[in-house]
């Protein structure tokens, strides 16, 4: 079990260290996703005596007007790499997280560079939901399903030959992406990799070897959950629907019993086209994309071009 502490920005609470300490005391292992900003010497230490082992800083670009533009907020950039050495000084795994979209799309080979040169252990990549704070830059910013289409190729290239861990997250297409390209080698008599993305921790012992596994598309509900900061839980940080409140409920019986999270989990429910796609299993569709368009999560994932072989 894997316990991402996020936010908004979760270092602006004073208790976010002892809310680690108490899950990892419990066998937990513990990531931090963070802008990095409030990150310095001191806030590194504390974080590797939480007994943190990853600690994840969103870049939304490769140079620093990019980044800073985007957050708006002047010095953010420059506050991010100090953050990720500082982590790195104290011997935390460190991850970088981008959010692709038209104003730093043609900057992806560049933030992959940028990621090798910092020697991070790995470069997550997120597509635009357009759900929350999303739905302020999602209509002007997002890209269209065809750029999505040829940037999960182009990723999937460079998590073979990079060197580096890559990881396409809320882009439950890239998995279906990955097995049509395996195929494809196959059929053309070239070499297929053992593992999808490349495992590079094996390299490095006591990195966290298990938060870059090749899995499948959309986990919401099945893999991952989102815990508030009020209880509330939720299939995933996008899909702003309740599930359950853990100031009634135990974790376990919302997990386990929640008509959400069992709707979510059976994909017969799905509609239109995910609804008889053959990689259906391997995908899935980004339920909170689905539902940020069109009000319903089981509808279609509205950023897949790809057109199933035989409709049922």
């Amino acid at each position: 079990m894997i316990l991402v502490l996020s936010g908004g920005e979760p270092l602006w609470r004073r208790d976010v260290f002892q809310i680690a300490q108490r899950a990892v005391s419990h066998g937990i292992r513990v990531a931090l996703a963070t802008n990095g900003t409030l990150v310095d010497e001191a806030m590194a230490e504390r974080t590797k005596d939480a007994g943190i082992v990853r600690v994840s800083i969103s870049l939304d670009g490769a140079d620093r007007n990019t980044h800073d533009s985007f957050r708006g907020h002047d010095g953010a950039f420059e506050a991010a790499l100090r953050g990720i050495r500082a982590l790195q000084e104290v011997g935390v795994s460190t991850q970088i997280n981008t959010t692709v979209s038209k104003h730093n799309a043609h900057q992806l080979p560049e933030m992959i560079e940028l990621a090798k040169q910092l020697k991070v252990d790995a470069f997550h990549l997120f597509l635009l939901v357009p759900v929350g704070c999303g739905l302020t830059i999602a209509e002007d910013q997002s890209v269209s399903g065809q750029d999505a289409e040829r940037i999960l190729n182009w990723f999937y290239d460079r998590s073979i030959d990079s060197g580096m861990e890559l990881k396409a997250t809320c882009a439950p297409q890239y998995y279906r992406i990955a097995r049509q390209r395996r195929a494809e080698a196959r059929r053309a008599g070239e070499p297929v990799p053992a593992q999808m993305p490349h495992p590079n921790h094996a390299q490095h012992p006591g990195h966290p070897a298990d938060l870059n596994q090749m899995t499948r598309g959309c986990l919401a509900a099945s893999g991952v959950c989102f815990i508030s900061h009020m209880g509330k839980v939720q299939p995933c940080g996008y899909l702003p629907l309740e599930a359950g409140d853990l100031r009634r409920q135990k974790f376990e019986d919302v997990w386990r019993k929640s008509d959400l999270f069992l709707d979510l989990r059976d994909l017969d429910n799905l509609d239109g086209k995910c609804g008889y796609c053959e990689f259906k299993k391997v995908c899935m569709g980004c339920r909170a994309r689905a539902f940020g368009v069109t009000g319903d999560y089981h509808s279609e994932e509205p950023f897949c071009i790809y057109e199933p072989k035989h409709a049922c």
